[in-house]
């Protein structure tokens, strides 16, 4: 682990190492987080992480637009700050022993999802995804007990640049849960993490 206190530092220590994941505060002498994230993202694709005091949405819109991986306001939990960090690499695929362990059908009591074929399955009655529907659970299917924050949830559905908020995703979540959970208002599969995001569990 290596620690700097400006981007032009960052830059000197990046030219010669290579890390897993990098953590920027957004706010640095001269030159911010957010610029050097999107000065990074021309040629480096390891995974950032931006802290910051200012979380608001637009800005952490910026931040995305930057090419930041997600972005965590402070004050923050320093137990936060490890489950996101943990999310990251394994939905940047850093950790390959993960990556080759997805099962193919996940349980959710009498509801399974088949991961290969993308299909949500309640005994033997197809049940409709839509295309957000779907994308999301192929994203938890790869994440199965580990937290997937919003912000990584809007990344992943912002494909044709158009704006979405957390609203946006906790309304996909609401529908999600009465396709897969017996109890959407107690959810036992599909379960919020208070400030972090959301986690998927399977039998």
């Amino acid at each position: 682990m290596s620690a700097v206190h400006s981007a032009e530092q960052a830059r000197q220590i990046l030219a010669g190492l290579e890390f897993d994941l990098i953590i920027l505060d957004v706010m640095m002498p001269r030159e911010s987080g957010i610029e050097l994230t999107s000065h990074l993202r021309e040629k480096n694709k390891t995974p950032i992480i931006l802290l910051t005091a200012k979380g608001d949405a637009e800005d952490r819109i910026l931040g995305l637009e930057a090419g930041a991986d997600d972005y965590l306001p402070k004050p923050f939990e320093p137990m936060e700050l490890l489950l996101r960090i943990k999310a990251v690499l394994r939905r940047t695929g850093e950790n390959l022993i993960y990556k080759d362990n997805i099962n193919q059908i996940l349980s959710f009591g009498e509801v399974s999802f088949d991961t290969k074929r993308n299909e949500l399955w309640d005994h033997q009655n197809l049940v409709y995804l839509t295309s957000s529907e779907s994308k999301i659970m192929q994203i938890f299917s790869k994440s199965i007990g580990v937290p997937i924050t919003r912000f990584d949830l809007i990344k992943a559905l912002r494909t044709d640049g158009k704006p979405m908020n957390d609203r946006a995703i906790d309304v996909q979540i609401t529908r999600l849960r009465r396709k897969i959970e017996r109890n959407p208002k107690e959810p036992r599969y599909l379960q919020t993490l208070r400030g972090i995001g959301y986690m998927l569990t399977a039998d």
